[in-house]
């Protein structure tokens, strides 16, 4: 199986966004970045995959060099060979990440490419279907199981109110959900290798963003608690203010 994983680096989940001067883009002073979370779930996968039925996985990443700490990341998960195709900055239009992803794609014959459901900083989820478009392969998203029968392969997703079984044929693109596994840890040995091994880097010819942020802000405020007394007396009250002024009743 030769299988792709797509990849992007994210801030960690405990990082404290700040919003830089220019109000349209984060400070990134302290930031520790990460392999985005949902990713480590499809590198993961891949990886059993290959050691199942034999093959290699290929960590593919769109962005600068300060990327490259997150591909080594992977890299020391067990994925054989990584590609980073070169931007200037991660970009934030998916439609640009996806024609950069998918100009590499074409080239590697693929059995399958994964990815993970959905970015945790700008939370687009639309990455996996424009690949599909792209690429013109059948896509099946949020997968939580998937089992692999020569050039078939089922997937589970979970729905409202059920579970949803899919079959579709190889190759295929699928994006991983929490609960598909328990991502490995990266062992001493695998880190070290990492450092060895070569990421390669590709040029893509990429479209005009066409997604422009005119402004961060942060959330507004709660406002204070409010104390309205004590055990049964404080019901009536309570009752009042969730019925006149919270609307909830």
């Amino acid at each position: 199986m030769n299988i792709a994983v797509c990849i992007k680096q994210v801030p960690d989940t405990e990082t404290k966004i700040k919003i830089a001067n220019d109000n349209k883009s984060i400070n990134e002073d302290g930031i520790k970045w990460i392999v985005n979370p949902y990713d480590e779930f499809a590198i993961e996968e891949a990886l059993k995959i290959v050691e199942k039925f034999g093959g290699e996985v290929t960590i593919i990443s769109v962005g600068p060099s300060t990327i490259e700490k997150s591909i080594r990341e992977a890299l020391a998960m067990g994925a054989h060979h990584a590609i980073r195709i070169e931007t200037p900055q991660i970009p934030f239009d998916p439609v640009v990440t996806s024609s950069a992803l998918a100009s590499v794609l074409k080239e590697g014959n693929f059995d399958l490419i994964f990815l993970g459901q959905r970015a945790i900083d700008a939370d687009h989820s639309q990455v996996t279907s424009m690949l599909s478009q792209i690429l013109d392969l059948p896509c099946v998203p949020l997968i939580v199981k998937l089992e692999i029968n020569g050039n078939k392969a089922t997937a589970l997703r979970e729905i409202e109110g059920g579970d949803e079984k899919i079959s579709f044929n190889l190759p295929a693109i699928v994006s991983a959900q929490r609960g598909l596994n328990q991502p490995r840890y990266r062992s001493l040995k695998g880190i070290m290798q990492a450092k060895k091994k070569e990421i390669q880097i590709k040029q893509a010819s990429l479209p005009e963003e066409k997604i422009i942020v005119r402004k961060l802000a942060y959330p507004p405020e709660k406002e204070a608690g409010r104390i309205i007394g004590q055990g049964v007396e404080a019901v009536p009250e309570l009752v009042s203010i969730l019925r006149d002024e919270a609307k909830v009743l």
